[in-house]
């Protein structure tokens, strides 16, 4: 049986063959620091099938108007590029054209067409891009993109905002005697809940993969993993998920592959996706914990997604989870509010594997050990509602003041 091997700090982009990528600083925050890089370009030698998935925000950054223009399209692609420090959003026509300008430069400086390249940007909402800093940096993109480690590091930096570290992520594995891989890198802190916060995530592999096909395995790996994570309940204007796919080994892999390639090609996908999303979490703004909230035995999916997220997104739980208090009753409370069918004599509550409530008993003698429990980085709660076969599995953080002072002004 083949494995996955998974690389969760790797060199991002540049592990796939066939892909060049560069990382420069433009001073797009208009700070004169000349040495944060702010401006990614992810570039394949080859033509490449894309798939994507994108904030369902009613007010949609320019940058994701034209992702989702240039998709529709059909492609070939060749690569993305990404900018910090300004999400180019609530920008009106003007930020379009921004948006436009700069795949227009791009393809030209590598002889390609507009509608070849994506564009995002992730940063301060409601600020015209500083194009002629951006111009400047898109041809210095051009000209020191590579295949190093270093080169895949540097476009992971790049896109970085409140981020601590840059994320990124290599799955591979052998098949038919080829190795094969799946990167990613990826971008969030804050505002992040996404529903496809400010949430990038881009994706390349060396399949050769049919457009529906890769729409179809990225969009159910984005709904399994970003789209089950919180950190503070905002929905982004620039969320994106971009992932080209290069051909590069000459391997396809689509509908009528082997069923142990089509299965391997989608774990690998969703594998790559998983250590993403954690990492964002992880990383949030100021936190000290990470929480998986399980919930199991709902009526519906969508009942046992409406509990996980009024337990993750309650803000006098997270303050709780702060504190390493294991204030159960909040858990119970914001349970009842979230407009799911919910029994209180069948819920079952536990950290970790200690209960604090079965069947709508509590269980106080064991408070010793879930304070135990919550005082460490990362922690699970499980609440069974014993009404169902449904479940829904959501990362979220705690809340802090340092989260509020670092938001409080920009």
């Amino acid at each position: 049986m083949t494995h996955l091997t998974v690389t969760p700090d790797s060199a991002g982009i540049t592990d796939v063959p066939g892909f060049e990528a560069a990382g420069v600083a433009c001073d797009i925050r208009d700070k004169n620091d000349l040495k944060r890089l702010d401006l990614a370009l992810l570039f394949s030698l080859r033509p490449c099938t894309a798939a994507g998935t994108f904030t369902t925000n009613q007010v949609k950054a320019a940058p994701v108007l034209l992702c989702q223009k240039h998709l529709a399209h059909g492609g070939p692609f060749h690569g993305i590029v990404a900018n910090s420090g300004n999400a180019n959003a609530c920008t009106g026509p003007a930020g379009l054209k921004d948006a436009q300008l700069t795949a227009t430069r791009i393809a030209a400086s590598l002889n390609l067409k507009p509608d070849q390249f994506f564009v995002c940007s992730t940063g301060r909402i409601g600020q015209p891009l500083p194009m002629p800093k951006l111009l400047k940096g898109l041809e210095r993109t051009v000209t020191d993109k590579g295949r190093s480690p270093e080169h895949g590091t540097k476009a992971a930096s790049a896109i970085l905002t409140s981020d601590t570290k840059p994320k990124t992520v290599t799955v591979s594995f052998t098949y038919d005697g080829k190795k094969h891989f799946v990167s990613g890198i990826a971008k969030g802190a804050g505002m992040i809940q996404p529903n496809m916060a400010t949430m990038l995530a881009f994706l390349a592999t060396d399949f050769s993969v049919p457009r529906s096909f890769l729409q179809k395995t990225l969009s159910e790996a984005v709904g399994g993993t970003f789209n089950c994570i919180t950190v503070d309940g905002d929905m982004s204007t620039n969320d994106t998920v971009l992932m080209l796919a290069n051909g590069h080994s000459g391997v396809s892999v689509g509908d009528k592959s082997p069923r142990e390639l089509r299965v391997l090609f989608a774990e690998a996908v969703w594998k790559a996706c998983e250590a993403l999303a954690e990492k964002i979490v992880a990383d949030g703004e100021k936190i000290t914990k990470v929480v998986e909230v399980k919930v199991l035995g709902a009526a519906s999916s969508e009942d046992a997604e409406k509990v996980a997220r009024a337990i993750g997104n309650s803000l006098l739980v997270k303050s709780s989870w702060y504190g390493e208090d294991p204030n159960w009753g909040r858990l119970a409370d914001a349970a009842g509010y979230a407009k799911a069918k919910l029994v209180e004599a069948k819920l079952d509550i536990l950290y970790n594997d200690t209960p604090a409530m079965t069947a709508g008993q509590p269980h106080p003698e064991l408070k010793p050990k879930w304070k135990e429990i919550v005082k460490a980085r990362r922690f699970t709660i499980t609440l069974n509602l014993h009404l169902g076969k449904a479940s829904f599995r959501l990362l979220a953080s705690d809340l802090t003041e340092g989260y509020v002072n670092y938001n409080k002004s920009e």
